[in-house]
């Protein structure tokens, strides 16, 4: 990767028909209204180098992989969430994986838990996160303690580009993870900061 965010990546999380459309019971108020300022700061990223990362849950049909508090969701007679293959796990409309993204499977709220992201990353040798999707408390919030554990030498959370059940959820959130040392931009301070030439033109 060329460019001036060839170390950084965008985590975009759970941007899932199944989180985000209206008609979908487990749907995240405000997730909908995200999609044009993620698209921004997806292209963004592929105009400067950034690597994509579209963070997504698959879960087995019978939800063995679930946890056990959504269990009920896969209950004889029940749709489940997100299934593996189904139209309410894929990408909601606008958003599109390109051939230089990376697609990541999670299971659980962190984008790190189980999985090799981490690795992936450090072999492309990332060390800056911005993180964008949903909801704020849940994979947002504990997709950014892990990378702070794991001492990413910066992780940024755009604050216009992720959402929770409330408004009230999120700002309490993205305050919990500002007081832990992580940078809570907006798409446009971002980009501006990132990319100071943009700010010229």
């Amino acid at each position: 990767m060329a460019g001036g965010l060839s170390r950084t990546a965008l985590l975009v999380i759970d941007m899932q028909r199944d989180f985000i459309d209206d008609t979908s019971p487990i749907r995240v108020a405000g997730g909908k209204a995200l999609v044009p300022n993620i698209v921004e700061a997806v292209q963004v990223c592929r105009n400067h180098g950034a690597l994509v990362v579209w963070v997504v849950r698959e879960h087995d049909p019978l939800g063995r992989d679930v946890e056990q508090f959504r269990r009920h969701f896969y209950a004889p007679g029940k749709a489940g969430a997100a299934v593996k293959g189904s139209a309410g796990a894929e990408l909601v409309d606008q958003l599109v994986i390109e051939q230089d993204d990376y697609k990541l499977v999670k299971t659980r709220f962190s984008a790190f838990f189980n999985t090799h992201l981490h690795s992936v990353l450090q072999g492309l040798g990332i060390d800056s996160l911005v993180v964008a999707g949903v909801q704020t408390p849940n994979c947002i919030r504990q997709t950014v303690f892990d990378a702070v554990s794991l001492d990413y030498k910066s992780v940024t959370v755009l604050v216009d580009a992720t959402a929770a059940a409330t408004p009230e959820i999120h700002t309490a959130n993205i305050l919990d993870m500002k007081n832990v040392g992580v940078a809570i931009k907006t798409v446009q301070e971002w980009r501006e900061s990132s990319i100071p030439c943009i700010r010229q033109a």
